[in-house]
């Protein structure tokens, strides 16, 4: 093979197994995540392993049991399913790591080197679709210090987050227009929340974001790394795609952590809330995440479902992530052969 390149795509991660110490020791390095938890260090160790792990984890060992595949964690299946189908479309060699747990950057780093001797370049697909300082950047800067503390030889390239890029879009948009055939009465956004905090702390103009009446309106360079304006953008290219009027959809952000204010409105609440307001049949959409895991097929499909139906509503309906969507898979090789051509345009050097 003549191309000195490879592939890497990069997602969150799982624990092991679904044992309380390996649930103990997943959440203890994703939470003491500075990006994540962006508290002093020891204020972060004391809420971290003194309070939030050996609360949350047993019941976290119990929520993933109900998701677990013969095969292992859905997230960690469906990123070695993908990592299969591109593949399949690619000359170069395709590997996976995780932000949190196994594989590791460094694990797929040497597996690429042994498959290509001189390997001149990596390129790395973070799979978030947006910016977020605990999701999206995270990975790329955990991701890159491993490169750099283990001096490897060759080219470490990021694809940046695509939330409005065509092809993305127009994936999206296919994966969900099946399911606008049955009849419903809205569709449903739902993202992974960011405390508001986040939101401030990533304004690289200080001045903008939460400050500005209707911030994510109005143009500013604040936007570059704006999850919620970047969450506003795929829901409102999508949903003109999908020719959804706007009395039809709306968005909300789930999976909150802690009492401070985060991104609103909330899922939950929304899903108690829409039975009252004769949304009677529901589909919800989770384009935060690219591959099913535990925040869609636990928290969504059977926590929202429980609320939504509890509170009135008649039908339910979880629309599946891009997993291995054919259109999905193509775009992914479409953002490989960018970097490849040497367009510019999807990389983040």
């Amino acid at each position: 093979m003549g191309s000195k390149k490879a592939i890497l795509l990069m997602n969150l991660g799982s624990p092991d197994s679904t044992s309380v110490k390996d649930l103990r020791k997943y959440l203890s390095e994703f939470l003491m995540d500075e990006r994540v938890i962006d508290y002093p260090y020891l204020l972060r160790l004391l809420l971290v392993r003194g309070i939030i792990v050996p609360f949350r984890a047993p019941k976290s060992a119990e929520a993933y049991k109900s998701v677990w595949t013969k095969e292992g964690s859905p997230l960690l299946v469906l990123t070695r399913q993908l990592q299969e189908q591109l593949q399949q479309y690619v000359q170069e060699p395709v590997e996976i790591a995780m932000r949190y747990g196994n594989p590791t950057p460094a694990a797929a780093y040497d597996k690429l080197m042994k498959q290509v001797p001189g390997l001149e370049e990596v390129i790395a697909i973070p799979l978030y679709p947006h910016y977020a300082m605990s999701s999206y950047e995270t990975a790329v800067e955990y991701a890159r210090e491993v490169w750099k503390k283990k001096n490897y030889p060759f080219k470490l390239t990021f694809i940046k987050p695509y939330f409005d890029e065509a092809s993305y879009i127009e994936a999206l948009a296919n994966s969900i227009a099946p399911y606008l055939q049955q009849e419903y009465d809205h569709i449903l956004f739902s993202y992974h929340g960011v405390p508001e905090r986040h939101i401030r702390k990533g304004d690289i103009t200080g001045t903008h974001c939460l400050k500005v009446n209707q911030c994510c309106e109005v143009a500013s360079p604040a936007h570059k790394q704006c999850y919620r304006h970047q969450c506003f953008t795929t829901t409102k290219l999508v949903t003109e795609k999908l020719n959804i009027t706007k009395e039809k959809f709306s968005f909300s952000f789930q999976s909150r952590l802690g009492r401070e204010e985060w991104l609103k409105p909330y899922t939950a609440s929304r899903l108690e809330e829409m039975p009252k307001e004769g949304i009677k049949k529901l589909l919800v959409v989770c384009p935060a995440f690219v591959s099913d895991c535990l925040e869609t097929l636990e928290e969504i499909a059977e926590e929202g479902k429980e609320t939504f139906l509890h509170a009135g509503g008649e039908a339910f309906t979880m629309i599946p992530c891009l997993n291995i969507h054919p259109d999905w898979v193509q775009t992914l090789v479409k953002y490989t052969n960018t970097v490849k051509e040497g367009k510019t345009e999807m990389v983040l050097e």
